[in-house]
C-alpha cells in the first residue's frame, strides 16, 4: 500500500518512519510513503502558499493554486489516489475507517497549515474529510500521521501477529480488557490469579467481563450501544 503526504514540512513526518513497526514495514515492502510539498508548484514570484482571507479574519489561508496544482500532479500519476483531507470540523475517525480504508492501493493526505485551506480545494478534490478530535493542532501532520499509522496497521502483514489485531480496544465495540506481564507480584499488586490457572475459556470469558466494565466506565456511549 501507498501513501502519499502533501504537506509544506515533510520532515515533521518522515521520522515517525524511520524506526519500529513501520519502518520495518517500509523495508519489507509492505507500505511506502513520498511527499509532495506544495510550494515547489506554487506560482507566486515570492514562493508563497498563503494569503489573507477574503472577508477578513484571524490569520492566513493556504491558497488554491498550490494545492490544486499538487493534488492534480498527484491524479494524473495514480488513477488510484484517494484523497483525504485532516480537518477538526470532519467526521470523526474510527476504527472501522481505518480497517476499511487498509483495502485500498494509494491514500494521500493533505496537511493543512495556518488558519486551514481555501474551501474550493476541499470542495474539488477531497474523496474524504476526517477529524481525530475536537481540539485545534498547529497543522494537519499529526493527524495525518495518526490516520496513517491507525491505516497502516491493518495493512496485510505490516503487524508480526495479525491475531493482535482482533482483541484491540473498539473491536466488537469494546475497549480491550487489561493486560498483565511479569512479575506477578509487583509491589504487593498482583495479577489477577485467573490469568495464572491456564483455563483459556475461563480467561477468555474473563477478559470479556472486564472489557465491558471498562467500556463502562470509560466509554459509557459505547457501552450504551453494547448491551
Amino acid at each position: 500500500m501507498h501513501f502519499s503526504f502533501v504537506t509544506l514540512f515533510p520532515n515533521i513526518i518522515k521520522g515517525y518512519f524511520s524506526d519500529s513497526i513501520l519502518k520495518r514495514a517500509i523495508d519489507d515492502g509492505k507500505i511506502s510513503i513520498d511527499f509532495y510539498n506544495p510550494r515547489d508548484l506554487t506560482i507566486d514570484k515570492h514562493n508563497r502558499v498563503d494569503a489573507p482571507m477574503i472577508g477578513g479574519g484571524a490569520g492566513m489561508l493556504m491558497t488554491p493554486q498550490p494545492l490544486m496544482d499538487t493534488l492534480a500532479k498527484i491524479k494524473s500519476e495514480s488513477l488510484s489516489a484517494h484523497i483525504v483531507f485532516l480537518s477538526p470540523v470532519a467526521k470523526p475517525f474510527k476504527q472501522n475507517d481505518a480497517k476499511r480504508l487498509a483495502k485500498k492501493e494509494h491514500l494521500v493526505f493533505v496537511s493543512g497549515r495556518y488558519e486551514g485551506i481555501d474551501e474550493r480545494v476541499i470542495e474539488e478534490h477531497a474523496d474524504e474529510l476526517f477529524s481525530i478530535g475536537d481540539f485545534i493542532l498547529t497543522g494537519g501532520e499529526l493527524a495525518s500521521m495518526v490516520v496513517c499509522d491507525a491505516v497502516a496497521r491493518n495493512v496485510k502483514g505490516v503487524l508480526g501477529n495479525s491475531v493482535s489485531l482482533e482483541v484491540e480496544s473498539f473491536e466488537a465495540s469494546l475497549l480491550e480488557a487489561p493486560s498483565f506481564t511479569k512479575p506477578v507480584n509487583y509491589e504487593n499488586n498482583e495479577v489477577v490469579s485467573e490469568f495464572l490457572k491456564g483455563n483459556h475459556s475461563k480467561i477468555t470469558d474473563l477478559k470479556r467481563g472486564l472489557a465491558l466494565c471498562k467500556t463502562k466506565f470509560f466509554r459509557p456511549d459505547l457501552y450504551k450501544k453494547k448491551v
